[in-house]
């Protein structure tokens, strides 16, 4: 890439922005702010993206790539009721950045550009179908199909995590919002503990490995992937889990495919930047 192939990679959440100078794969330069916690308008935080976006933005920008943690209209570029982020029920995002940057802009879903993320420069690059799961503070998913991001209706294929589950929806127990829901002690606190060998933490651990491993199950009888890529901070803390994980997969119908799947965790340090970056360049050559 040379010349104006230079993009912005936006990963917005509800406690971070990150904005990314990429050029030829790599990230030359990352931004990262809060995103305000209790905005009075949704204007304040576009205009906290905007400055973010700007400290990252030079001359040879040639288009602009959003991840957010909500469904889209690909299209239009409109968010709909975005995920922590107050009074962002329905944001024409492409046409607000477009008329402050006069570039391209392309907005999609955060987990689509995980995912995307990966097949581009990760895990996935030699994968033609797999799901990228992220283990965040919630639990989202994107779907390669045949080497390229699922092009499905309202960009919301993936979204695992509202599925009702137990007496709640899956990311209550499959993210790491479970610690804090059922053991009233936050993720990194939790993690400390494992660390130290508490036999709490690594009883909670044993316990996340299970519902993670009834997440997987999902995800193989629905869309039956190559593999799947598990990011996001809770993915971090794998040593603690995956054994249990594998153990509770079991219990799948089909153990040949059980026996045939491949699960990685990321090791693609900024891949919703990436992705982003990516979904732009797709969009904008």
């Amino acid at each position: 890439m040379t010349g104006k192939n230079s993009v912005v990679g936006v990963d917005l959440g509800g406690t971070n922005i990150r904005a990314g100078r990429v050029k030829e794969g790599r990230i030359e330069k990352i931004i990262e702010v809060l995103t305000p916690d209790n905005p009075q308008t949704a204007q304040e935080t576009i205009d906290k993206l905007i400055n973010t976006i700007q400290a990252a933005f030079t001359e040879d920008i040639q288009a602009i790539g959003i991840g957010v943690p909500s469904v889209v209209d690909r299209k239009k570029g409109i968010v709909y009721n975005v995920v922590n982020i107050p009074h962002w029920d329905e944001i024409p995002l492409k046409e607000i950045l477009e008329k402050h940057f006069a570039v391209p802009v392309c907005v999609d879903n955060d987990a689509n550009c995980f995912a995307l993320g990966e097949r581009c420069y990760g895990a996935g690059m030699d994968f033609e179908n797999f799901v990228g799961l992220t283990l965040g503070t919630g639990l989202g998913g994107g779907i390669i199909q045949q080497g390229n991001l699922l092009d499905d209706a309202n960009c919301g294929s993936g979204e695992f995590g509202m599925i009702p589950y137990k007496d709640q929806i899956l990311e209550y127990y499959c993210s790491g919002s479970f610690f804090q829901n059922i053991y009233q002690v936050n993720g990194k606190e939790m993690y400390r503990r494992a660390q130290n060998g508490d036999p709490y933490a690594l009883e909670a651990y044993e316990q996340l490995g299970y519902h993670i491993a009834q997440a997987i199950q999902i995800v193989m009888y629905t869309l039956d992937p190559e593999m799947i890529i598990l990011g996001g901070s809770v993915a971090a803390a794998h040593p603690y889990f995956e054994d249990w994980m594998w153990h509770h997969l079991k219990q799948f119908a089909y153990p040949k495919s059980v026996e045939r799947l491949q699960i990685r965790f990321s090791k693609l340090q900024n891949s919703g930047i990436l992705g982003a970056a990516a979904i732009a360049l797709s969009k904008s050559n």
